[in-house]
């Protein structure tokens, strides 16, 4: 896996320009090309649109990257996310980076906005940042751990070649987690089985995910990258992600966008939307491409 460019949206609100130290930090780091895009809604009117003309500001922000960094920017009309979607779409190696709220600002983020129908609609690489009204557009940021949310499906280590790519490129180091719940009585009474004592049947449950997990570390490991760990962790799994995120600092979390079900309606519902949803640090959404349509 290889990205060929970054692709930022941007609407001119200073939220959207959140993302920004994190194209920066990555065109940077993985040496891509960076593509600017505005788009002229015809649905939605702003101040902005009166303000300054929309080329000249993408070339403003083109100057806040550094020297060494191809950057271009263009305006399209239309609808948002159906551009943005349309103009990644023609290269798997394209990544979106953008806001998850950009005009409105509204503090319910994702739902109902034009992020939300990316990240429904994307077959790319979304990176997707949640900025604060703190967050200094020009600032710098830095990453140093990769968290690897997996569910023991065959789905999610599809994203290794992602995982591997940034880790050796960007050089860090990764975490692995995998959350697991203890069968509850309901389930032993409608299936009959006798239960083991929990606190035995716990320990069995949380070895075998261990096991599971040091398989992949040695395989991340094969594939150079050398700092690698794991965490198996009784819990709810956004909840436990997140957790984990929140007690260290400077991460990406890296998540396929559907594990078990493999359910076609992608992240809505899933453990990926909540943990995009609530997260504090940036999550990379990836579509394994055998499941893209």
């Amino acid at each position: 896996m290889k990205y060929k460019k970054i692709l930022v949206p941007l609407d001119g609100s200073k939220l959207a320009e959140g993302v920004l130290p994190y194209a920066r930090l990555l065109a940077n780091g993985l040496r891509l090309p960076v593509d600017l895009l505005h788009v002229n809604d015809p649905e939605t009117v702003t101040s902005f649109a009166r303000s300054m003309q929309r080329a000249d500001y993408l070339k403003e922000v083109a100057a806040s990257f550094p020297t060494t960094s191809t950057v271009n920017f263009r305006v399209e009309k239309g609808r948002a996310a159906e551009v943005i979607v349309d103009s990644a779409s023609g290269d798997a190696g394209t990544l979106i980076a953008m806001a998850t709220y950009g005009r409105s600002g509204a503090r319910r983020w994702l739902l109902g906005s034009v992020a939300h129908k990316v990240l429904q609609a994307a077959v790319n690489p979304l990176l997707l940042i949640r900025p604060n009204p703190e967050t200094v557009p020009s600032g710098e940021v830095w990453l140093s751990t990769v968290i690897v949310p997996l569910d023991g499906s065959h789905l999610a280590p599809k994203i290794f070649p992602h995982v591997v790519y940034l880790a050796k490129r960007l050089t860090l180091g990764v975490v692995l987690i995998r959350t697991y719940t203890l069968p509850t009585t309901a389930y032993f009474v409608a299936t009959g089985v006798s239960p083991a004592p929990i606190g035995e049947l716990g320990a069995k449950i949380k070895e075998e995910i261990a096991d599971y997990l040091r398989a992949k570390v040695e395989e991340l490991k094969a594939e150079g990258v050398e700092n690698v760990s794991f965490v198996a962790v009784e819990g709810k799994g956004p909840e436990e992600i997140i957790d984990l995120a929140e007690r260290t600092s400077h991460n990406l979390v890296v998540m396929s966008t559907h594990g078990r079900s493999g359910m076609g309606r992608w992240v809505l519902g899933s453990v990926t939307e909540r943990v995009v949803c609530y997260c504090g640090d940036p999550v990379l959404v990836i579509r394994p491409a055998a499941h893209r349509t």
